[in-house]
């Protein structure tokens, strides 16, 4: 009898400590589960998204001024 009631304690202090951590970390446990999300749903397209898109050339064109202190070195 001692061994069952020493396992529904267990189980019992894993469940609540489990509860806690979910209270605790809920912002960022809710930002964790829509990305694996967004990243498992095979209809998405990172591309689709203009919000995050960063729309910066890869090959800037030189300036004038950064060619000015190449030439004066």
């Amino acid at each position: 009898m001692g061994a069952i009631t020493s396992a529904v304690i267990a189980v019992v202090g894993v469940l609540l400590g489990w509860i806690t951590i979910e209270i605790a970390c809920k912002p960022c446990l809710q930002q964790a589960r829509q990305a694996i999300d967004r990243n498992l749903n095979p209809d998405y397209d990172p591309d689709d998204d203009d919000a995050t898109a960063i729309r910066a050339p890869l090959n800037p064109a030189p300036t004038a001024a950064s060619s000015a202190a190449v030439k004066a070195v």
